[in-house]
């Protein structure tokens, strides 16, 4: 898997599913869904801070409230490139990586400001802030090689041998 580089975005602790997409939202078509991302933040005008490849940075229980599979959908579709956090909502962390979106346990917002550059390799397990390394626990293997077929449903059907 390749080196994540790009511009952080630090959030807070338990951002749910309704600020990463809110609930009026999941009516929209699901390619749309990206131009809602983020909405429901209260505080931050994520749309002036974004810019594609930019890496969402946040303190614990990341995706907490619904189960909606169309939150990190949303956060695909409008180009975050990872999402690091201090922990993840079970049910969001698995819904990420079943459609190929990079999602990281890191301990890391307290040390970044949004606007600050990142670069991670989440093989390795490691964030790189302006030439200094710190080290996390990098992703497993499985989670790679999912995440390196574009999600779950690719890598089932190539290791089946199932053409388009």
């Amino acid at each position: 898997m390749d080196i994540i580089k790009g511009k952080v975005i630090v959030l807070g602790d338990d951002v749910d599913t309704d600020q990463i997409l809110p609930g009026y939202a999941m009516a929209e078509p699901m390619d749309q869904l990206g131009d809602f991302a983020m909405a429901g933040l209260a505080g931050l005008d994520f749309k002036s801070v974004f810019e594609p490849g930019s890496i969402i940075v946040a303190g614990r229980n990341f995706g907490c409230g619904s189960s909606r599979e169309q939150a990190p959908i949303a956060l695909k579709q409008v180009g975050v490139s990872l999402v690091m956090a201090k922990g993840f909502a079970r049910i969001f962390r698995r819904n990420s990586i079943n459609i190929g979106m990079p999602v990281w346990v890191a301990d890391i917002a307290d040390s970044l400001k949004t606007g600050d550059t990142v670069e991670v390799d989440l093989e390795k397990g490691t964030v790189t802030v302006g030439g200094e390394a710190r080290q996390f626990a990098p992703l497993s293997e499985n989670v790679l090689k999912t995440l390196e077929y574009g999600g779950l449903i690719p890598r089932v059907r190539a290791e089946l041998g199932i053409k388009d």
